[in-house]
């Protein structure tokens, strides 16, 4: 940024330009302005009061967010896993309305209501496994958890994910590739 400051000594005009002071290149730069009348002056970015003011990352709290979320049941420990492009607080609360209202409108709530498992507090039952603002990525995220979940064993069976996704397979065990018992080759088959 430049600050004109006008030095009026005899007929010479000088002006100032204020830089932050990042790296030794800095100090190439200026001497470009060497035999010109604009002069530099550098300012640090990390001063003390800089360096004690606490960083403010994103503070939102957990359950304002949206994203992939997982219920535990309270009773076997198993998980469903859920997305939502809403806050997860008010997805809770509609999925404790559909088992108040005996309303199996979500896998969880079937879990819950047919085997008359216990259900527990926001707090003690729902966590945030990927926080998303991007809305098109919800579906292939929560796809992607269920096989991994599921592929652990923690998965409500009223959730079964279905044959496997052979990509999303690469990405939960890289070392776990299918082959072609034939040839030898990577195969891969998708279903359009």
């Amino acid at each position: 940024m430049i600050q004109p400051a006008s030095l009026t000594g005899t007929d010479i005009t000088t002006k100032w330009a204020t830089l932050t002071y990042a790296s030794p290149r800095i100090r190439k730069i200026t001497n470009l302005f060497k035999h010109t009348n604009v002069r530099i002056d550098f300012k640090s970015n990390n001063s003390i009061s800089q360096l004690m003011k606490p960083h403010s990352k994103n503070n939102t709290p957990t359950y304002s967010k949206s994203g992939i979320y997982k219920l535990t049941c309270s009773t076997y420990k198993l998980a469903y896993v859920g997305e939502t492009s809403r806050n997860l607080k008010l997805r809770f609360q509609e999925h404790m309305r559909y088992i108040r209202n005996n309303n199996p409108q979500s896998a969880y709530v079937q879990h819950i209501l047919q085997n008359q498992h216990e259900y527990g507090t926001l707090d003690n039952i729902m966590t945030l496994l990927k926080p998303l603002k991007n809305n098109t990525m919800l579906i292939p995220y929560e796809q992607l958890f269920i096989q991994s979940i599921h592929q652990e064993g923690r998965l409500i069976a009223e959730q079964h994910p279905g044959e496997p996704n052979l990509l999303f397979q690469l990405i939960i065990d890289p070392s776990h590739t299918p082959h072609d018992k034939t040839s030898g080759s990577l195969s891969l088959t998708l279903n359009t």
